[in-house]
């Protein structure tokens, strides 16, 4: 009897053994959990990132302006005569074509003067048939010695005056029938009224201006340029050239004149370049353009996404064996969306991209698609 444990004591040490096996088991779960966690957090640190190649290619410096466009030529169409406007044909934004009469002057006092030169014409041919044929008697007679040379010269002298005068008669009906042909005033060339000067009953005298007319099929681009690039500005240079009001149409021509606006105000270059309009670009508005200075071979290039701002200016960050290698990189050129590389990378790196902003040098990273 007294060997025995009693029935109270054994579910004592019973519940007792049971607790220390639980605790013993969840101590053994606790330290995997951690060992998990500890495993997880370690791969969590890794910055998920992707990546490229930076790439060699070639790349064009330009100097880039906004400028303004006008049309190549705007002549004005003058009087060529004096006189009274008794007609307008157009007015300002019509179209006209080359020889479209655009404006009459009183043609009467001209018609007169055509009358009277022709007639001068006629009377002068007359007298030249009269003595031709008195010349032609003179040299008979000569021959029978009823006159002496002297006379027969004298005839001859005369026939000469008289074709001088027929000459300067035949020159003033030339001049009489030109300005008669000019009371009709017609357009020098295709484009469109600009300005209208004059209105019926005016009175013009020779020189007076008239009408201004645009060509919108040849332009002239104005493009305002620093005075510190000027000595890499010449004439010669390509340019490219847009126009907002058609921006898929891109023109293609050089630097053709360089002039300098330097004033107090105002120190700058003006560079013009001529173009065919391709279609819709207009005098006045607005163009932008690219002017190819020169070309770098072989340039390294990295996406924009790639350069992060850090206080130790711009970096790139090159991957290799999963860490992230910091790059304090000289910024070149920027061209649809990639960034020339002056110095900090050989070429033959590949760079984080998306992400790369997150990224510390001697970080770990994971990459995550293409690159």
């Amino acid at each position: 009897m007294n060997n025995l444990i009693p029935l109270s004591r054994f579910s004592y040490l019973t519940r007792l053994a049971l607790l220390l096996g639980l605790a013993l088991a969840m101590a053994g779960c606790s330290q995997d959990e951690q060992t998990d966690a500890a495993a997880t957090g370690s791969e969590q640190r890794a910055t998920l990132i992707t990546t490229t190649n930076a790439m060699l290619a070639d790349v064009e410096v330009i100097e880039t302006s906004i400028g303004y466009l006008e049309t190549k030529a705007a002549p004005a169409v003058s009087a060529e005569v004096g006189g009274k406007i008794v007609s307008v044909e157009v007015d300002v934004g019509q179209t006209v074509s080359r020889g479209q009469v655009l404006a009459r002057i009183e043609e009467r006092d001209f018609k007169l003067e055509q009358d009277a030169a022709q007639s001068e014409v006629k009377r002068v041919e007359a007298l030249i048939r009269s003595q031709q044929k008195q010349a032609a008697r003179y040299e008979d007679m000569v021959k029978e010695n009823f006159v002496t040379e002297s006379v027969l010269d004298e005839a001859h002298a005369q026939l000469d005056a008289l074709s001088e005068q027929l000459a300067g008669a035949k020159a003033r009906l030339e001049t009489a029938q030109r300005n008669l042909n000019k009371v009709q005033i017609t357009s020098p060339t295709s484009g469109q009224i600009e300005k209208r000067l004059i209105s019926r009953g005016d009175f013009v005298k020779s020189g007076t201006p008239l009408f201004n007319i645009t060509r919108s099929t040849m332009l002239q681009a104005h493009l305002p340029y620093p005075e510190n690039i000027a000595a890499q500005l010449k004439p010669g240079l390509t340019v490219r050239l847009k126009s907002p009001v058609a921006p898929n149409d891109v023109v293609e021509n050089v630097i053709k004149e360089i002039r300098p606006t330097v004033g107090r105000a105002n120190r700058a270059l003006n560079i013009i370049v001529e173009l065919d309009n391709p279609g819709k670009w207009i005098a006045g508005g607005s163009v932008q353009g690219e002017v190819i200075i020169g070309k770098r071979q072989q340039a390294v290039m990295v996406p924009e996404i790639s350069i992060v701002r850090r206080p130790v200016g711009s970096v790139v960050y090159a991957v290799a064996n999963g860490t992230a290698q910091q790059r304090v990189v000289t910024l070149g050129v920027h061209r649809d969306g990639l960034v020339e590389i002056l110095s900090g990378l050989s070429g033959n790196e590949i760079v984080a991209k998306d992400g790369a902003a997150y990224l510390t040098d001697g970080a770990p990273v994971k990459t995550s698609g293409g690159q």
